[in-house]
C-alpha cells in the first residue's frame, strides 16, 4: 500500500510539474526543478529511512538539502548543489548602467533584460519601450555617436530585424555609418555603475561580474559589440585601480 500511494503520489507531482513547464520562463523553471527535486529527495530519503535503510537514505537526504540550499558539510557544498541548472551565482539583483549624452541604459543580470531612457531632448525622461520604431529612428537623427550605438543595442534586442526595415524605409534618413564617439578615460564610478558593483568591490567580485555580462552582452552570442567593449573597459579600469 504505501508503494501504491507513492506511486500516486508521482504521478500527480509529475502531471502538475509538466503544466508548469508550458511557456515558464527558463530561471523560474529551474527553480522550480531545484525546490521541487529538493523537496522529493527527502520524503524519498524519510520513506526509506523509515523501511531502515539508513546507508542508502542519509546521502539522498544530503543531496535533497543541497538541492534546497542547506548542507551540513558547509557553504561550499550547498553552494554546489545550488548551482545545479546552470546559475552558478545569485546577483541579488544587481543591474548594470551606461549613460551616454541622450540614452541611459539598465540591463538586469538576472532576466538579462534590457532597458533604456531619454535623457536629454524634448522626450527627455520617457522610457524607449514608449515609442515605435520609426519614432525612435526619428528621434535619434540628433544622437551623438556615443548615444547611437547605445540605442543599437537597445534595438538588436527589442527589433532584431529592425537595420532591414530601417534600410527599407528611405525616406526616414537612416544612417547606420556614425561609429561610437571616444567618450573619453572611463572613471572608477562609471566602471563601478556598468559592472553593477559597489565600491571597493574585491578583483574576484569584478571578474565574476565581467563573466557574467559578457555571457549576456558578447556579440557571439547575439549581444552589443558596443556593450561587451564598455563592459570590457569597465573591467580594466577598476583591475587597474587594484595595481595601483
Amino acid at each position: 500500500m504505501p508503494t501504491l500511494i507513492a506511486g500516486i503520489i508521482a504521478v500527480v507531482l509529475i502531471y502538475a510539474a509538466l503544466n508548469i513547464i508550458k511557456g515558464a520562463d527558463p530561471k523560474f523553471l529551474a527553480r522550480i526543478i531545484r525546490s521541487g527535486g529538493g523537496v522529493l529527495a527527502l520524503a524519498f530519503a524519510a520513506f526509506i529511512g523509515a523501511r531502515g535503510e539508513i546507508a542508502v537514505a542519509v546521502p539522498i537526504a544530503i543531496f535533497g538539502a543541497g538541492l534546497l540550499g542547506w548542507s551540513p558539510f558547509g557553504a561550499k557544498l550547498g553552494a554546489a548543489f545550488g548551482n545545479w541548472g546552470g546559475n552558478s551565482r545569485k546577483s541579488n539583483g544587481q543591474q548594470s548602467q551606461v549613460r551616454s549624452k541622450f540614452v541611459e541604459m539598465t540591463l538586469d543580470h538576472d532576466t538579462g533584460a534590457l532597458e533604456g531612457r531619454l535623457t536629454a531632448g524634448p522626450e527627455a525622461g520617457r522610457v524607449l519601450d514608449e515609442f515605435t520604431l520609426d519614432e525612435l529612428l526619428a528621434l535619434a537623427r540628433g544622437f551623438d555617436g556615443e548615444s547611437w550605438a547605445l540605442l543599437e543595442s537597445y534595438l538588436d534586442r527589442r527589433f532584431p530585424a529592425w537595420r532591414q526595415d530601417a534600410h527599407d524605409a528611405t525616406a526616414g534618413g537612416f544612417r547606420e555609418d556614425r561609429g561610437a564617439a571616444p567618450s573619453g578615460k572611463m572613471t572608477p564610478e562609471e566602471a563601478y555603475q556598468i559592472l553593477g558593483l559597489q565600491s571597493g568591490a574585491t578583483r574576484d567580485e569584478i571578474s565574476r561580474a565581467h563573466r557574467s555580462l559578457m555571457k549576456k552582452l558578447h556579440p557571439d552570442q547575439g549581444g552589443s559589440t558596443y556593450l561587451a567593449a564598455r563592459v570590457n573597459e569597465a573591467k580594466d579600469t577598476l583591475l587597474r585601480t587594484h595595481r595601483s
